[in-house]
C-alpha cells in the first residue's frame, strides 16, 4: 500500500494516546510464558511484531488469551514448553528472533526458527557466538550466520561475557539462556543498552543484579506471574513529538510515555536542538520510569549526536534526520553503524530518500551529515518496507511544499497499526 501525506496548514493540538511499548510487550509475553501462574498484561501493543511473539509461544503449548482490555498468559514454567510441530515464524521481528533463541537453546527439543525476507538477512552471529559459549547448538541452515536457524536444545552453563557492541537483543538472549544455566551468568556492557529485560525479570522474581555496567543473573529461581501495565512507547511517541515541534503553532500532550534512561535519548537530543518539550508527572511503574510529555512548536538548530547516547535513540535516528533537515545549521550523526543492520540499511536509505525530497545529506560509514535550513519538496520515497522510514517521512510530509508519497506504507503495522488514524485525527482537528 502506498500512502500520500499532504502539507498541513493549521496547528496540531490536543492529547494523543500512544500505543504500548513494543520492547516491553514482547518481553511480557515471553516471561509470562515461562512463569508459573497467569500474567495479566494491559496496554499491550497489538502490532504485527508482538503478535509474532504470541504465535511462537502458542505453538509451544502456551495458552494466551487476547481479551478486549488485556492479554492473559497462562505460564507453563521454565521447563513446560513443548516442541513446536512446525517451524517457528517470527515475521519481521528481530526481538522475537534473537530473544527466543536464548530460550530455545536450553529446551529438551529441537526446532527451526525463521522470519520474513528481512529477518533472513539480519546478522545472527552476534547471538550464536555467546550462546555457543554457553553450550548451545545453533546452526545457520544456509551457513551465512542468518536465519533460518536450527536450534538443538541442550544443557547450558553460565558465562562471563563482555558485550562487543551495545545490543539489548543480544544481552537479553544471553540472560534468557542464563535462566537455564547451571551457574551464574555475568554480562558486562561497555555502553549500556536498554534494560527492560533486567527490570522485568526482577519483577518476575528472578535473582538478577546490576552493578555499574555489569549484570549478574543467578539461575534456579522460578519466575512468578505478575500484572504488567505496558507504558506507552517512546519510539512511537517520537513521531508525534516531531510533528508538534515542526508544525507551526502546535501543542500536543502525550500521556504515560516510558522514559527509561536507556531509551530517552530522543528527548535529550530534542532539548539540545532547542525543542520545547516538558516532562510532567514523573512516576515509576514496575521499575519503569513514566511521564506525561508536553511538546510545543519550536525553532530547532543542528547538533552533533555521537557516543554513549546512540544506543538510547538508535530507533529514532531516521526521525532525527527529518528534524535535522529543517533545523538551522548542520547535524552530524556518528557511532551509529548499527543502522546498517536494521530492517534496511537505514543510513543509505535515509540519505537516498532525503535527497529525493530536496535535502542535502551525506552517508558516512557510521552515520550521516545533514545540512539543515531546507524545506521538504514533494516526491515519492521508498520505505524499503521499513516502518521507521515510512513514519519518519510521513512527518516530513506535514510540512513539505507538496505531498510526499510513501511506497509500502503498510509496513507501519509492524509497530504502530493506528499511526495513520491518529495522524489524520490530529490533522483534522
Amino acid at each position: 500500500m502506498n500512502k500520500s501525506i499532504s502539507p498541513l496548514h493549521h496547528p496540531m493540538k490536543g492529547t494523543i494516546d500512544i500505543p504500548g511499548d513494543k520492547s516491553i510487550s514482547h518481553r511480557s509475553i515471553m516471561f509470562g510464558a515461562l512463569a508459573s501462574g497467569t500474567t495479566e498484561i494491559t496496554h499491550f501493543l497489538k502490532a504485527e511484531d508482538c503478535i509474532s511473539t504470541i504465535s511462537c509461544f502458542r505453538q509451544m503449548g502456551v495458552t494466551i488469551e487476547e481479551q478486549e482490555d488485556c492479554i492473559l498468559v497462562h505460564g507453563v514454567g521454565l521447563h513446560g514448553l513443548k516442541r513446536p510441530l512446525m517451524t517457528l515464524f517470527t515475521g519481521n521481528s528481530g526481538t522475537t528472533t534473537r530473544l527466543i533463541s536464548g530460550i530455545l537453546a536450553a529446551q529438551q527439543f529441537d526446532c527451526t526458527l525463521t522470519g520474513d525476507s528481512s529477518i533472513e538477512k539480519r546478522p545472527m552471529k552476534r547471538i550464536i557466538q555467546p550462546l555457543s559459549m554457553m553450550g548451545a547448538c545453533i546452526d545457520s541452515i544456509h551457513h551465512n550466520d542468518c536465519a533460518p536457524l536450527f536450534i538443538h536444545g541442550t544443557h547450558l552453563h553460565g558465562i562471563d561475557y563482555t558485550m562487543p557492541v551495545a545490543s539489548a537483543q543480544v544481552k537479553s538472549a544471553i540472560l534468557l539462556a542464563g535462566l537455564y544455566a547451571d551457574e551464574p551468568t555475568t554480562i558486562t556492557e561497555l555502553v549500556p543498552s536498554r534494560n527492560h529485560t533486567e527490570l522485568m525479570l526482577k519483577n518476575y522474581g528472578c535473582d538478577i543484579t546490576t552493578q555499574g555496567h555489569t549484570i549478574t543473573l543467578k539461575p534456579g529461581q522460578p519466575l512468578n506471574a505478575c500484572k504488567i501495565t505496558v507504558p506507552s512507547d517512546i519510539s512511537s511517541a517520537a513521531y508525534f513529538i516531531a510533528a508538534a515541534l515542526l508544525v507551526p503553532g502546535s501543542l500536543l500532550t502525550l500521556p504515560n510515555i516510558g522514559i527509561n534512561p536507556t531509551r530517552d535519548g530522543i528527548i535529550h537530543v530534542i532539548q539540545s536542538m532547542g525543542g520545547n518539550i516538558e516532562l510532567k508527572n514523573k512516576r515509576l511503574s514496575a521499575g519503569e520510569q513514566i511521564a506525561d510529555l508536553v511538546v510545543r512548536y519550536s525553532t530547532l538548530h543542528g547538533t552533533v549526536i555521537e557516543g554513549d547516547i546512540i544506543p538510547t535513540l538508535i530507533d529514532e535516528i531516521p526521525l532525527i534526520a527529518i528534524l535535522s533537515a529543517v533545523s538551522k545549521g548542520t547535524t552530524i550523526i556518528r557511532d551509529a553503524a548499527e543502522l546498517h543492520y536494521k530492517e534496511c540499511d537505514r543510513i543509505e536509505v535515509m540519505v537516498e530518500n532525503l535527497k529525493k525530497v530536496g535535502i542535502h545529506a551525506t552517508a558516512e560509514s557510521d552515520g550521516m551529515i545533514i545540512e539543515g535550513s531546507h524545506h521538504f519538496e514533494g516526491g515519492m520515497i521508498n520505505s524499503y518496507h521499513d516502518h521507521r522510514i515510512a513514519m519518519s517521512f510521513a512527518i516530513a510530509g506535514l510540512i513539505a511544499k507538496a505531498p510526499i508519497h510513501i511506497m509500502d506504507a503498510d509496513c507501519i503495522s509492524i509497530s504502530y497499526p493506528e499511526f495513520f488514524t491518529s495522524l489524520e485525527q490530529l490533522a483534522h482537528k
